[in-house]
């Protein structure tokens, strides 16, 4: 299983951008979490999906990103 997870909302045009985005990065496998149910994610990511998360090294990536900065994220880890 990845340690990367994409946080985001039902009904988000940006996070179906992101997935656009990430897939024309060629991302490996990741987890997709809604925040929408969730008080603890809601509080920490409301206002800033969709956002990447590395759960191996802690680090996220917030929207906006394109392809280029997805790569870099990735090759960081």
């Amino acid at each position: 299983m990845s340690g990367l997870v994409l946080y985001q909302r039902d009904y988000c045009h940006l996070c179906d951008l992101a997935l656009a985005v990430m897939a024309e990065a060629r991302t490996p496998e990741f987890e997709s979490q809604w925040i929408d149910d969730a008080p603890e994610l809601e509080a920490r990511y409301g206002t800033r999906v969709p956002v990447l998360r590395d759960n191996d090294s802690g680090r996220e990536l917030d929207w906006p990103f394109d392809a280029a900065a997805v790569r870099v994220f990735l090759s960081a880890g």
